[in-house]
C-alpha cells in the first residue's frame, strides 16, 4: 500500500508541473493533482509504521497493483480533460504499459499538456518505472532486482553489484539516450516540442505521437532512418549498455539474434516489396526497415499502412508483432530470449531422436540452461498464445470481426499498438470500439506489460494462504 501511495504523490508532483509549463490545461492537471496527493499521502501515512513488514511474497502483488495505480492517476487529468472514464483509462493503460493504442484523434490540434502527459506515462512506464521499483524496493527490506525479474523476466547478473547502483546506472542509460533522440530529432527538422515527445515515447517503445499520422506526419528520410536506430536501440537490453560502459564487454547472443532477425525481415520484405510493386528499391528499404523496427521492438509508429502492401505483408508484420525485443529492454512481446532456448530445445529434442545415446545441453549465453528456465519458457509461450486465443474470443463476443478481435488481442499482449484491419489498423485508432471491448483490451495491455504469470500467480488460492 505504501508503494501505491507513494505512486500517487509521485504522478502528482508530475501534474503539478506540467499545469506550470501549459497553462491551457493547468486546472484540469491541477484538480487531478490535489486529488493524487490527497489520496497518495493519506495513504502513505496510514501504513508507514507497517513497511518493514514488506516480504518477497508481496512483491508479486505490488508489481500486479502499482500498475494499475499508475494507470488510474495516468488518466485522471485526461479525464477532467475532455475524455469519457473509459476512454481516460484505455489511453493512460496503454501509455503506461507501453502499448500505444490509442483512442484520440485530432491530435495535432490537441493542447500541448496532453500529449506531453500521454508521452511521459510512456517513458515512466518504460525503463523509467522498473528502476524507480528496483530503488525502492530495497528500502522496504526485499531484494529489488526481484521486481526486475518478475516484470521483464531478466535474469541476468547484477552488473553494479547492487539493486540500487543497478537503478542508478539503468536509468541513467535510459536518460541518455532519450536525450541525443530528442536532439537528434530536432537536428532532423522536428519543433523542440515534437522532438522531446517523440523522443520520449521512442526510447519506451510506446508509440504515442503529436500527430494523427503518427511518424508519418514527418516525411524526412532522415527522420524516419533516426526514428528506425532509436527503437532498434530501444530494444536492446539496458544492461548491455552498462556492461559495455563498464567491462568493456559487448558479446550478447540475444542481441545478435534479434540484430540477425532483424536484418532478415527487413531484407526480405523489401525485396518482396520491390519485386510486387514499383517503389525504388531504397525507398522500399526505408519504410519497411522502419516498420519492421517498430512493430518487432512493439513501438507502434507507422510510416504508412503496411495492411495495404498485400495480405503477405500484413500476416508478417502480425507475426513479428510477436517476436519482441530483448529481456531487460523496454521492447514487448515474447523476447528474443524465450526464442532462443525454445528453438534450440527443439533442435536437441529433434538430435535425440537420431542419436538417442548422446549427450546434449542446452546452453544460453555460454551457459548451460537449468532446467527449471526451460521450464518457465515454455510456460510462458503456452500461457502467452493461450491468453490472446481466450482474449480473442472474449473479444469477438461484443461484436468484433475475427480480424479486428485476434489482431487487438495480439497487440494488447505483445503491447505492440495498431493490429489490422480498417478499424484499428496503422491508420486507424480505437476509439470506435465498444466500450466492454476496450476495457478488455485494457486488461490485456496489463497482462502483457507484466507478462502474464506475474499477475496469474496472484489470483492463485495458494498464493494469499499465509500470505
Amino acid at each position: 500500500m505504501f508503494a501505491n501511495g507513494a505512486v500517487l504523490v509521485f504522478f502528482a508532483a508530475l501534474m503539478a508541473l506540467n499545469a506550470l509549463v501549459f497553462p491551457d490545461t493547468s486546472a484540469n492537471f491541477l484538480s487531478a493533482a490535489v486529488v493524487a496527493f490527497v489520496v497518495g499521502a493519506s495513504v502513505c501515512l496510514s501504513v508507514l509504521s507497517r513497511v518493514g513488514d514488506f516480504t518477497k511474497r508481496h512483491t508479486f502483488l505490488l508489481t500486479a497493483t502499482v500498475w494499475l495505480m499508475a494507470a488510474l492517476a495516468g488518466a485522471m487529468p485526461l479525464y477532467l480533460w475532455s475524455l469519457s472514464f473509459t476512454d481516460a483509462f484505455f489511453e493512460a493503460i496503454s501509455g503506461i504499459t507501453t502499448t500505444g493504442s490509442t483512442v484520440m484523434s485530432g491530435l495535432d490540434s490537441t493542447p500541448h499538456g496532453i500529449l506531453l502527459w500521454r508521452g511521459l506515462l510512456q517513458w515512466l512506464g518504460g525503463i523509467g518505472f522498473i528502476v524507480t521499483g528496483i530503488a525502492l524496493l530495497p528500502i522496504m527490506k526485499v531484494g529489488g532486482m526481484q521486481l526486475f525479474r518478475t516484470e521483464s523476466s531478466d535474469t541476468g547478473e547484477k552488473e553494479l553489484g547492487s539493486a540500487t547502483r543497478f537503478a542508478g546506472a539503468s536509468f541513467l542509460a535510459y536518460a541518455s539516450i532519450t536525450v541525443l533522440c530528442g536532439l537528434t530529432y530536432f537536428i532532423g527538422g522536428m519543433t523542440g516540442f515534437e522532438a522531446v515527445v517523440h523522443a520520449l515515447t521512442t526510447l519506451s517503445t510506446g508509440g504515442y505521437s503529436t500527430s494523427d499520422a503518427s511518424f508519418g506526419h514527418f516525411e524526412s528520410p532522415f527522420l524516419q532512418w533516426a526514428g528506425t536506430v532509436f527503437m532498434i536501440l530501444a530494444s536492446v537490453p539496458f544492461v548491455w549498455y552498462i556492461r559495455a560502459v563498464v567491462q568493456r564487454r559487448f558479446e550478447s547472443e540475444q542481441v545478435r539474434v534479434f540484430l540477425k532477425a532483424m536484418l532478415l525481415a527487413i531484407v526480405g520484405l523489401t525485396l518482396w516489396r520491390v519485386s510486387t510493386s514499383s517503389v525504388p528499391f531504397f525507398e522500399a528499404l526505408r519504410y519497411v526497415a522502419f516498420n519492421v523496427a517498430s512493430v518487432v521492438s512493439s513501438t507502434g509508429y507507422a510510416t504508412a499502412d503496411y495492411t495495404t502492401w498485400g495480405a503477405f505483408a500484413a500476416t508478417a508484420f502480425l507475426v513479428l508483432s510477436m517476436l519482441g525485443g530483448c529481456t531487460g529492454s523496454t521492447a514487448g512481446g515474447a523476447k528474443i530470449m524465450r526464442w532462443i532456448i525454445l528453438v534450440r530445445s527443439a533442435r536437441i529434442i529433434l538430435a535425440r531422436m537420431r542419436h538417442p545415446h548422446r549427450v546434449f545441453r542446452l546452453e544460453y549465453e555460454g551457459r548451460p540452461v537449468q532446467d527449471g528456465v526451460l521450464d518457465g519458457v515454455i510456460s510462458y509461450l503456452s500461457m502467452f498464445f493461450l491468453t490472446i486465443a481466450v482474449l480473442a474470443a472474449v473479444l469477438s463476443m461484443t461484436g468484433l470481426d475475427f480480424a479486428t478481435a485476434a489482431s487487438a488481442a495480439i497487440t494488447a499482449i505483445a503491447n505492440v499498438g495498431p493490429g489490422v484491419g480498417d478499424i484499428i489498423g496503422p491508420a486507424g485508432n480505437f476509439s470506435s470500439l465498444p466500450d466492454s471491448a476496450k476495457w478488455i483490451i485494457g486488461f490485456g495491455m496489463y497482462l502483457g506489460r507484466l507478462e502474464m504469470l506475474t499477475v496469474y500467480v496472484v489470483f492463485t488460492a495458494s498464493y494469499w494462504r499465509n500470505l
